[in-house]
């Protein structure tokens, strides 16, 4: 972490983060999501902005995309599903590629399941997870494209397999605190001690019907 500064900034639609990455080395910048006004983050952002990584194309999530893209016509954008627009050039990734930030490595990782084009996004010990997991719980899988299964293997076969002190950066300010170590994050969260598919499945049918 000490080649990188992470800002987060906090608003959108629904308690949502926006996150600007900055390499200390080279100055280079990108911002995770599009999800705030360009205008609450712009005097961060000198003029070193070289990309936008979008965790998945859920409409708040992506709600600010025409402002950035305005600012920064030349702005690599980046998402798992390519979206088709005459404004706007979307770079479509796969998972386990590697996108360069100046100096830093940032290594993608496909975690569908609340949506098929979720990804979550490893920069060394940080972990930027969208709607994948959040502090105290995982995405939820009740909307269209979403897949419980697919989620229970996106978590626990890819996420948790990671270092217990691997910091989750979420897409939302759900939790009792804005960031947690993953470790941390599996001893207060029921939802990410399943011992199995059918147990996840039972204990995120149960969250639902506790909300």
């Amino acid at each position: 972490m000490e080649s990188l500064i992470i800002q987060s900034f906090y608003g959108g639609y629904d308690q949502n983060f926006v996150y600007l990455i900055t390499d200390k080395f080279s100055g280079e910048q990108c911002l995770i999501d599009a999800a705030i006004p360009f205008s609450n983050i712009e005097k961060f952002i000198p003029d070193n902005l070289s990309s936008l990584l979008i965790t998945h194309s859920h409409g708040d999530h992506i709600a600010y995309l025409d402002d950035i893209s305005h600012v920064f016509t030349s702005i690599n954008i980046f998402s798992f599903s390519q979206q088709n627009s005459t404004k706007y050039s979307v770079q479509a990734i796969r998972d386990s590629q590697i996108i360069k930030l100046g100096n830093t490595k940032i290594n993608v990782l496909h975690t569908p399941g609340h949506f098929p084009d979720s990804v979550c996004f490893l920069i060394n010990n940080a972990l930027f997870t969208g709607d994948t997991l959040f502090v105290g719980r995982t995405g939820r899988t009740i909307s269209q494209g979403s897949d419980v299964r697919k989620l229970y293997q996106s978590v626990y076969s890819k996420l948790l397999t990671l270092p217990k002190d691997t910091l989750i950066f979420p897409g939302h300010n759900y939790g009792p605190k804005p960031t947690i170590t993953l470790g941390e994050n599996i001893q207060i969260s029921p939802l990410l001690q399943a011992i199995n598919e059918q147990d996840f499945i039972a204990r995120m049918d149960q969250y639902e019907v506790n909300r």
